[in-house]
Order: structure tokens, then sequence, then C-alpha cells
């Protein structure tokens, strides 16, 4: 009777490092090594040295460095879907069994777009998961967050911010989209002269990203109408009043994209940071993953 050969067990894959992910996650999102260095506390080297790693135990290139700014290679691309599902699943299973009792008062400022969009499932989520946790909201511009963040009067705010490039170590991006010029479908705002434009207040990064883009392209315009909301610049646009730098996340019928053929210029995208002030505690902490997590689900992460 012939003898078996034994079963040889197949070879042990490498381990993805969650620390490592989310050097990488840190990276593709700022589209800088030194901008994700300074958010995983690390150094420029270090951070370049475990992407180096990365890449050599997956034999392929994750990223193309350019000048100023960093590409994910369509390797990456890949990488980067299954990055943020295993980070969100360790970050699950690890809170299962080591989430803390919680209770307290948390101070939270957004600005009425964002709060819109993910506000309602965050509370919700939170609030199941820390029923004995207080939230205070706070809806105003962006400007305003940031002063009463400073003075202490806020725990944690969301704020907008311009495009990679204008991105400050204070903040954490957490959802990037295009900024696009918007107005009423069927409307005749867009034939008027001198161009009517709806914009927020002064220091909002729309604003600002719309007024220089207008001036270099050397396009005629007045400022027809300021609100600290965006829902002014909705209304204006509905009534076929102006038009408006909008994101394009948040365009609803009967308001519509402009189209490129207008020739208007471009206005790239926009940030959305997170930032936390001096005294940021185990709530605080809490909330900013809930956050984190709510614009990964609207994103289809």
């Amino acid at each position: 009777m012939g003898s078996t050969a034994p079963l040889i067990p197949p070879q042990s894959l490498p381990l993805l490092e969650t620390d490592v992910l989310r050097t990488f996650v840190a990276i593709a999102e700022t589209a800088s090594f030194s901008r994700a260095a300074r958010q995983v506390f690390r150094t420029t080297s270090a951070v370049s040295m475990q992407i180096k790693k990365l890449e050599e135990m997956l034999g392929q290139p994750l990223f193309l460095r350019e000048a100023r700014r960093v590409t994910l290679t369509p390797a990456g691309e890949t990488l980067l879907r299954y990055s943020r599902r295993l980070l969100k699943l360790n970050d699950e299973a690890v809170s299962e069994f080591l989430k803390p009792s919680l209770a307290g008062t948390v101070r939270f400022g957004t600005p009425d777009d964002i709060g819109t969009r993910i506000l309602p499932g965050v509370l919700a989520d939170f609030a199941r998961s820390y029923p004995a946790v207080e939230v205070d909201v706070v809806v105003s511009s962006s400007q305003t967050l940031l002063k009463r963040l400073d003075d202490g009067e806020l725990d944690l705010v969301l704020i907008t911010a311009g495009s990679a490039d204008d991105k400050t170590a204070d903040g954490t991006v957490v959802h990037t989209e295009p900024l696009v010029w918007a107005e009423r479908d069927g409307g005749t705002a867009l034939e008027r002269h001198p161009l009517p434009i709806a914009f927020a207040s002064p220091g909002c990064a729309w604003r600002s990203t719309a007024l220089a883009a207008l001036d270099r392209a050397g396009l005629a315009y007045r400022i027809a109408y300021t609100s600290e909301h965006c829902a002014g610049q909705q209304a204006a646009m509905e009534a076929d009043l102006a038009i408006a730098p909008f994101p394009l996340g948040l365009i609803r019928k009967p308001i519509r994209q402009v189209a490129t053929s207008a020739g208007l210029p471009s206005l790239g995208h926009y940030q959305i940071e997170m930032r936390s002030g001096a005294h940021r505690n185990e709530v605080v902490e809490a909330l900013s993953g809930y956050v984190v997590r709510a614009f990964e689900i609207m994103r289809g992460d």
C-alpha cells in the first residue's frame, strides 16, 4: 500500500499593520508626506520608510511623487479602499471590548452645509453608544466656529477649508469634494452682466476661492447676495437672482451645476477639516471618531 505524502500548509501571507495603513490613508487624503507625518505624529522620514516597506511587501508602487503633491497609483487606489475598510473594522472590534463608559458634555460646532449632511446620523449613533454624554451643537460660520474654539467655548468643530495646498497642521481633513458653479435650472442669472454672485460671508473658503478664480479670469461680476449660511445662497439661486459657488454634493433640484461651456473658471476642490480644542479628552475623541465614520459612510468607503 503506497504512502500518502503529508499535506504542506500554504505559505502564510504577510500581515498589513494598522499603523502603516493609517499612515498610508493619511498620505492619500492629504496628498503630502509631510502633512501626513504631522497628522500621525511621525517624522517625514519615518513615514517615507513605512511606505517604502509597504510597497516592497506588496511588490507595487502605491504613490506617484510629483513636485508639490503625491497621487495614488491604480494599485494605491485599490489599497486605499481595503485600508479604510480594515481600519474601520479594527476600530469597531477594539471598541467593542475597550469602549469606556463615558459621561459629560461635548460642545460641537459645524457650518450648516456640513451639519445637514452628517449631523443627524452622528448624533443618533453617538447617543446609542454613549447615552450619558450630552452633545451641545452650535451651527455657525467656519470663521465664528474657529474663534469660539480658540476661546475655549467649543471642544470640536468642522470647518470648510480651501484646497490641499492650503491645509494647515491644525486640522484633520475628513472630506474633500468638488466646488462648482451652480444656478437655477432654466434660469437666466448667468446671462446678466455683470454676473450676479451669491456668496457666503467673508472668510468662507468657497467665497475666497471663487473670487480669486473670477479675478484671474478677468470676468465682470457683482456680489449680489451675502449670507452666513448656505441656505441664503440656495434661496438666491432658486429665485434666479444669482449664481453661486457651491459643493457638488449639495446640488439638488431646482439647482443644477453650470455647464463648462459657459466659460466660468474652474473652482477645483474644497476640504472639510475637523479641529479640536486644547483640552481634548475621551469624550471629544469618541465623538470625533463618529464624525470621521459618518463621512466615510457618506462617501461609501
